[in-house]
């Protein structure tokens, strides 16, 4: 899909991916591009949609409400949206005992505010026969997280949710792809070890760039870092021998687990 001409909608639009991307929906020639983020950005949206002459609304993906809400504003000033890019997210560290808060919160902005979205929008692009779902996983969700639990099996969910959504209607005019973006200078990325980072740290409008590219090319999988594909081969060739080479990096990158 090209989308000059079209209407798009972008979460987590703030900063990072999801502004790097509204940004170049504009350049691209989307006759309107809503941008959407948490209540604390206000003004950090204000400011992007001011430059790209498009629609600020606060909203937070983990509500459904605020979800709808969004989708009805878009749909009020622009008419039917032909791209989500469901992008938002967050990260919050520790294994199986990170609380259930963290549990919550991530199960609901990373898989949850993808089903919110598509609850709404697909009858509508059924009927028209067109209109394209980008959700925002990550390499994590392809292999794992070496330092948060809640992250790496949320954003996996959000891998096989793309898949459903691309199985269901990837033949009844709906495109669908997943964005794993590996290590990108964003809010989210933070000082110290890192696993993401040993195949170098990307910027986001580079990025932007490879969505664009792959959302004209109709391409599912959308990988920032190719290096993803030769592990994604690894951990599907052999899974133990994958399993043992994750423990050596977590212990190189992190250092061994301490005993309880």
């Amino acid at each position: 899909m090209n989308v000059k001409g079209k209407v798009c909608v972008v979460t987590g639009a703030a900063s990072g991916i999801g502004e790097a991307v509204a940004r170049a929906y504009a350049d691209a020639g989307a006759r309107g591009v809503v941008v959407a983020d948490l209540k604390t950005s206000r003004d950090r949206l204000a400011n992007v949609a001011g430059d790209i002459d498009g629609l600020a609304v606060t909203a937070d993906v983990g509500l459904e409400e605020d979800v709808k809400a969004l989708i009805a504003a878009a749909e009020d000033k622009y008419g039917p949206i032909d791209v989500f890019f469901s992008n938002a997210g967050l990260s919050r560290k520790g294994q199986e005992s990170a609380s259930d808060a963290d549990w919550d919160v991530s199960w609901r902005v990373h898989v949850m505010s993808h089903v919110f979205a598509a609850r709404v929008l697909v009858p509508g692009m059924l009927a028209r026969g067109s209109g394209y779902l980008l959700n925002t996983a990550s390499a994590a969700g392809l292999l794992a997280s070496l330092n948060s639990m809640p992250y790496g099996v949320t954003k996996n969910a959000a891998v096989a949710l793309a898949e459903h959504l691309a199985i269901q209607y990837g033949d009844r005019g709906i495109r669908v792809s997943v964005l794993c973006p590996q290590s990108v200078q964003t809010g989210m990325t933070t000082p110290g070890p890192s696993a993401a980072r040993v195949d170098g740290v990307l910027q986001a409008p580079e990025v932007a760039r490879m969505v664009i590219e792959a959302m004209e090319a109709e391409r599912f999988l959308i990988l920032s870092h190719p290096q993803v594909a030769e592990y994604m081969l690894r951990k599907a060739s052999s899974r133990e021998r994958w399993l043992a080479g994750m423990r050596r990096l977590r212990d190189k990158i992190y250092g061994p687990p301490q005993s309880a």
